[in-house]
């Protein structure tokens, strides 16, 4: 999601100007430029012993950065300071098959790999890049389900105390959470606005359950079970979306869908009012 409080956070604060931070009782996530790279990797076969680095084939391939050899998209991704600055991946944008198919799980014998924790370690730089409060492997090419999320103080202070209460938003740490499985809980749900990193500069109305239940194995490959309400209840069923090939924009309301300068404005007649149901 986009930076929910700079979002998109991955679901964001105030709207300052565009590339600034936007108001999260509209939209919980952060804008960012509009990036022009497309990595996507098509799954293959399995790898094998006359390659056993290999596992996708792609249009343009995604390859974890390392000392040696890193992938510099066009607009870059540029951190910290000094001559050598390391690059991270796009942000894969919609419309790129990667971002409208399921993703496949990922091994459990392979997790402990220097490919997977290198992918994850880059998801997390990404996303805290962007910045951001979640965010999928299909983001950044990679068909994988694996999920990031975080949500910190900083980002939820960009917002009014009232969007804060009303989306029920409360700090949480890092989760990284590989093959996640969601289980809604209750009936209880709420409507408010969502961005996303990979359609970046619009928002929509999403309806979404306000408790939710997900297991799945941490980065160490232990199980993991995580049960949330409010906002980091919204925050996991966006990243799972995307890992069933699902954007918000699959399931926004209708007439909600606009640009983020037009985010205050009021919403159609019929719509439902945001707030928890």
């Amino acid at each position: 999601m986009e930076s929910i409080s700079r979002f998109s956070q991955r679901l964001l604060p105030t709207c300052l100007a565009e590339n600034c931070l936007i108001n999260p009782i509209t939209s919980p996530f952060r804008l960012i430029p509009s990036l022009q790279f497309h990595p996507t990797l098509i799954p293959t076969s399995k790898p094998g012993p006359s390659d056993p680095n290999r596992i996708f084939s792609t249009r343009k391939t995604y390859r974890p950065s390392s000392s040696s050899s890193t992938l510099i998209a066009s607009a870059g991704w540029i951190l910290g300071l000094g001559d050598k600055k390391p690059a991270l991946p796009e942000i894969v944008k919609a419309g790129d098959p990667v971002l409208h198919e399921s993703a496949q799980e990922v091994e459990p014998g392979e997790i402990g790999s220097d490919r997977i924790q290198k992918i994850i370690d880059d998801m997390i730089k990404a996303m805290r890049t962007a910045p951001g409060v979640g965010l999928a492997a299909p983001q950044i090419g990679i068909p994988l389900r694996i999920i990031v999320l975080e949500d910190t103080k900083e980002y939820i202070s960009y917002d009014r105390k009232d969007v804060i209460k009303a989306q029920e938003r409360r700090p949480f740490d890092l989760l990284v959470i590989l093959n996640p499985k969601l289980r809604k809980k209750g009936n209880r749900t709420a409507f408010f606005f969502e961005g996303c990193l990979s359609v970046d500069g619009f928002r929509a109305v999403v309806e979404r359950h306000l408790q939710v239940e997900v297991t799945g194995l941490s980065r160490n490959g232990k199980p993991i079970k995580v049960d949330a309400s409010g906002w980091k209840a919204r925050i996991l069923q966006h990243e799972c979306d995307h890992l069933d090939g699902t954007l918000y924009v699959d399931k926004m309301v209708p007439r909600t869908f606009r640009t983020v300068q037009n985010i205050d404005l009021p919403l159609a007649v019929g719509c439902p009012k945001l707030g928890a149901r």
